[in-house]
């Protein structure tokens, strides 16, 4: 570092710049007159000696008197420290801002604009450590092998996980070993598609994918938006593609976190005449309260019904208003799925306990 960039640190520490030119030309000479200083630097004569007793009252030099008034630079150990705590401080407020910068604050029911792609992976990974019950995903390899670890601790505890790979036609995709102990089921969508996580109903993280002109994410706290990014899931990341893995077997228990995938599965068995126990959980949709109900699943009923019997059921007929009858004792609940207004409980989780056939 030279004497101008030298002057230019010890200005934004704090000096003037007569002070910080006065303190260099003294670590130079060491011991010199006040003329002498100012014959070194830029100070003009009649200002040298204020300046020297200004730096002198800092802690940078000490003078004192011989033929004339004389000068030297202290040891500089507390100028050092000055130095250093203001770099540190530096560093952290340049640490705050790109913190504050990136990671806008999430609050309840909020829809956030981010700028990096960094973002929103950071908090998708959050999400997914603290997802109670359903995650949906769509990413692409590298986001698959990034997020994997947390996906398989989450699919540890229990989380049903529906994970869409969405990538070229002729790129790498994970192999059935890789994705086993990490999702409760894999597709493959062989375009290219934004990154898209869903949990627990309320939560979305989404990115454009790569190769748009946009750089930007959206975070969402809210139901209603999320239940948008869930039929965009259903639609454009999983129903027409084609299944890499799944942990579902044919025996029961089988447990469905979205009342529609459910009633694709039983409604046949319904015809058939099976007696379909179940197990219930969910929320009253009056109160909010959590509740949990075991009993027989009697009918289900769809807006789509009327438009004739086509197995397994399109999406199409289940977009609308989608509800199932349980009998449970001598009490008889209709269930929902999510979004439910006119059922008695919107259910989060249908397990399939046993089926009989009379």
């Amino acid at each position: 570092m030279n004497d101008d960039e030298l002057t230019d640190v010890l200005e934004d520490a704090g000096l003037s710049p007569y002070q910080a030119e006065a303190y260099v030309a003294l670590l130079e000479l060491g011991t010199a007159s006040a003329t002498d200083v100012a014959e070194s630097c830029d100070v003009p004569d009649p200002r040298i000696y204020d300046v020297l007793r200004d730096l002198e009252s800092k802690g940078y030099i000490e003078t004192f008197q011989q033929d004339s008034l004389t000068a030297r630079a202290r040891d500089p150990k507390g100028v050092l420290e000055d130095l250093r705590s203001r770099s540190n401080k530096y560093l952290d407020a340049a640490e705050t801002i790109e913190e504050r910068w990136d990671q806008p604050e999430i609050s309840d029911h909020e829809v956030s604009i981010v700028k990096r792609f960094e973002t929103v992976i950071n908090r998708a990974r959050e999400l997914i450590e603290g997802a109670e019950n359903q995650i949906q995903m769509g990413v692409n390899t590298e986001q698959f092998y990034e997020l994997q670890p947390t996906l398989r601790e989450a699919r540890a505890r229990g989380i049903d996980i529906k994970l869409s790979i969405c990538t070229k036609p002729d790129a790498e995709i994970p192999t059935h070993d890789e994705l086993e102990g990490v999702c409760t089921e894999a597709r493959h969508r062989s375009i290219p598609a934004p990154f898209l996580v869903l949990v627990d109903r309320t939560w979305t993280c989404f990115a454009p994918h790569r190769h748009s002109i946009s750089n930007y994410g959206v975070l969402v706290n809210d139901r209603t938006h999320t239940y948008v990014f869930h039929w965009f899931f259903l639609t454009c990341l999983w129903e027409i593609w084609d299944t890499l893995y799944t942990s579902r077997t044919p025996e029961t228990p089988t447990t469905y976190v979205d009342l529609r995938h459910a009633v694709r599965d039983i409604e046949p068995l319904l015809d058939e005449g099976a007696r379909i126990e179940v197990v219930v959980s969910g929320y009253r949709t009056q109160t909010n309260e959590s509740v949990e109900i075991t009993g027989v699943m009697t009918e289900v009923d769809y807006t789509g019904k009327n438009m004739g019997r086509v197995e397994p059921v399109p999406l199409a007929q289940l977009a609308g208003r989608v509800a199932a009858t349980v009998v449970a004792g001598d009490r008889t609940y209709e269930v929902g799925g999510w979004g439910a207004v006119l059922e008695e409980i919107e259910a989060t989780n249908i397990t399939v306990t046993d089926i009989q056939y009379e």
